[in-house]
């Protein structure tokens, strides 16, 4: 494999949102730290959630990790779009570039990006909320393999979408809903039994609640069964990404 080029066209993603970093960073973290002051303040007294640990450093996690799945699956997806529409797209698939290498570039990106949202939303919210990390394995971890999860669907999402109308609702009614309903403001034990089953079914609870382990060393369920999950989505993501690229799939008119 040409790493060289590989590295170009992840050098390429990374300035381009680094060079609007005023919105592509900047504002997420001014979103979270909006988020924590509001439910902070409003839900400090009425939602119960792990045993000796305050409302508002267990939200701290679940903001995190909000915020680096969004900003890495908006990463690929409106590069992609972004390219798509204004005809750029040639340029990139009349390179030697494989589907592989486009995937790596493009996941690596989103990680990055995803990241150092996160690194960014964690810095500003221990200024105000103390937050302590009990193992930085599993919150690196997830960390990084939910990024490059939410980047790789990213990627699927640009395929896919032919106008920046599609990829909205994508995001609108996929995105957003199944992020707010993965526990990010409460853990799924302070919920009724049919609501806390359902919540099981939803791939980006155990994104959180793994990464939420890291820190309190309590979580929903077991780190490792949050790793298994998340594990095979990201195989099965990649396969699905890799088949679409090699295919050409409404990338090649």
């Amino acid at each position: 494999m040409n790493m060289m080029a590989t590295y170009t066209l992840f050098l390429k993603e990374v300035r381009r949102f680094w060079k609007v970093g005023f919105q592509t960073i900047a504002a997420p973290v001014m979103m979270a730290l909006l988020y924590l002051m509001i439910f902070g303040h409003v839900l400090s007294d009425q939602v119960r959630v792990y045993e000796g640990v305050a409302y508002t450093s267990f939200l701290v996690p679940g903001l995190v990790m909000m915020s680096v799945l969004q900003n890495a699956f908006a990463n690929s997806s409106s590069s992609l779009i972004q390219s798509k529409i204004m005809g750029n797209l040639i340029f990139m698939l009349l390179t030697p570039l494989t589907a592989l290498q486009i995937f790596i570039a493009y996941i690596a990106a989103s990680i990055v990006r995803g990241v150092v949202v996160g690194l960014g939303v964690m810095v500003v919210t221990v200024w105000f909320i103390n937050v302590s990390v009990t193992s930085w394995f599993w919150v690196l971890l997830f960390l990084v393999l939910g990024a490059a999860i939410m980047g790789v669907l990213g990627l699927i999402a640009g395929i896919w979408a032919d106008k920046f109308d599609q990829l909205a609702a994508f995001q609108n009614f996929v995105i957003v809903p199944a992020t707010f309903l993965s526990g990010v403001f409460y853990s799924i034990h302070s919920l009724p039994n049919f609501w806390q089953k359902l919540s099981h079914f939803n791939p980006f609870f155990y994104m959180i609640d793994g990464f939420r382990y890291g820190f309190f060393g309590q979580s929903d369920v077991s780190p490792l069964t949050s790793l298994a999950v998340v594990a095979v989505a990201l195989m099965l993501l990649s396969a699905l990404a890799l088949t679409l690229l090699q295919r050409g799939y409404k990338l090649r008119y």
